[in-house]
C-alpha cells in the first residue's frame, strides 16, 4: 500500500485499494482505510455535491452520454516547458466510457489541429453522435462546424461561463494537471509528448476510476482480447 502511495501520490485509499485488488490482494476498502490512517497517509476531502442547471421546462442543459461513441468532449489545457515556453494540449474524451481518446501536444493548436485530431480518431473509432466543447474560437470556427456536420456528427456547445456543462472534460483536466503536469518538469516539448502519452495510457488501462466502480476506462485485458487474432 505504501509503495503504491509513493508511486501514485495523488491517489486516495479507495483507488489504492482497487489497485491492490487488481494485483491479487484480497482486501476491502475499510481495511485499507484503517491502515491508511494508521500510517498517517493523507485522506482526501470528500467532494462537494454538484448541482445541475435546469431550464424552465424541466429539462437539464447537460447532454448525458448513454453509450460509447455517443458524446465526445474536448478541451485545451495550457502548460509550460522548463524554459518558460508555453504549450497546449488538446484532450479528447469519450464521456460514456471515460476513456481519453487522445492528447495532442503542440506549442500552438488551432482549428486545423482540432480537425486533424478528430479526423484521426473518426477513422479509428468511428463518428460519435455528438461532439461537446466550449465556445473557444478553435471550436466554433466555421471550418470546424462545417466539417463535423459533414461527417454526420452534431456539435453540443456549452453555455458561455458554464464549465460544469462540460464536467467530464473539466474533471479529466483537473486529474491530468494534479497527477501529471504539477509533478513533472518538462525540459522539451518532445519530453512532454512522451510523458503525457505514457500517462494517458496509464489513465486508460490501469488507473481505477471512481465513476466506473474503480475499474479503468479501457483495461489492458479487454484491449488484448479485442486485438488478439482468432485461432482456427
Amino acid at each position: 500500500m505504501i509503495e503504491l502511495t509513493r508511486q501514485y501520490g495523488r491517489y486516495g485509499y479507495r483507488r489504492i485499494a482497487a489497485l491492490l485488488r487488481d494485483a491479487g490482494w484480497l482486501i476491502n476498502d475499510k481495511r485499507v482505510e484503517r491502515l491508511w490512517r494508521r500510517e498517517g497517509l493523507k485522506v482526501p476531502m470528500k467532494q462537494p455535491k454538484k448541482g445541475r442547471l435546469w431550464l424552465n421546462d424541466g429539462s437539464c442543459v447537460r447532454l448525458r452520454p448513454e453509450y460509447r461513441n455517443h458524446v465526445w468532449s474536448y478541451d485545451f489545457v495550457h502548460h509550460r516547458t522548463d524554459d518558460g515556453k508555453a504549450f497546449r494540449t488538446l484532450n479528447i474524451l469519450d464521456e460514456h466510457s471515460r476513456e481519453c481518446l487522445a492528447i495532442r501536444v503542440k506549442r500552438r493548436l488551432n482549428s486545423t489541429e482540432v480537425i486533424d485530431a478528430l479526423t484521426d480518431l473518426f477513422i479509428l473509432r468511428g463518428v460519435p453522435a455528438y461532439v461537446r466543447s466550449d465556445n473557444g474560437p478553435e471550436f466554433i470556427a466555421q471550418a470546424v462546424r462545417d466539417w463535423i456536420a459533414a461527417v454526420g456528427a452534431k456539435t453540443a456547445y456549452i453555455e458561455p461561463g458554464s464549465p460544469w456543462e462540460n464536467g467530464y472534460c473539466e474533471s479529466f483536466n483537473a486529474r491530468f494537471r494534479d497527477e501529471l503536469l504539477n509533478g513533472e518538469v518538462f525540459y522539451s516539448l518532445r519530453e512532454a509528448e512522451i510523458l503525457i502519452e505514457e500517462w494517458r495510457k496509464h489513465y486508460n488501462t490501469k488507473r481505477p476510476h471512481s465513476a466506473l466502480g474503480y475499474c479503468p476506462p479501457a483495461p489492458e485485458t479487454i484491449i488484448t482480447m479485442a486485438t488478439r487474432p482468432i485461432m482456427h
